[in-house]
């Protein structure tokens, strides 16, 4: 697993709108991200929970009733790795699917 430049996973998110890189902590990325209601935002984090848990890389979040905040890096490699970008396409996934029922 290797870290990725800054600049390098900006243009992997280029296709995720509202996903940022920031230059923090070694580099992370973040989404704030606002539902319905209570029951969808914690659907979301149900759903992305268990698949978390399933590859071993877990969000850093923050919920207050319809918002999420998200913050993906790999503590592994000091910033940010492909595992971030592939759990952010996976959580922008999951948004466009529960956001829109």
């Amino acid at each position: 697993m290797n870290r990725l430049e800054i600049s390098h996973a900006t243009e992997l998110l280029a296709d995720l709108p509202g996903w940022r890189c920031e230059d923090t902590r070694g580099g992370l990325i973040k989404r704030e991200l606002v539902f319905a209601d209570f029951s969808q935002a914690f659907g979301f984090m149900t759903c992305l929970a268990l698949a978390a848990e399933r590859v071993n890389h877990h969000p850093e979040w923050f919920n207050v009733y319809n918002r999420v905040d998200i913050t993906l890096t790999t503590h592994d490699v000091s910033g940010i790795s492909m595992r971030d970008i592939e759990m952010a396409r996976l959580a922008a996934r999951l948004y466009e699917a529960i956001a829109a029922s």
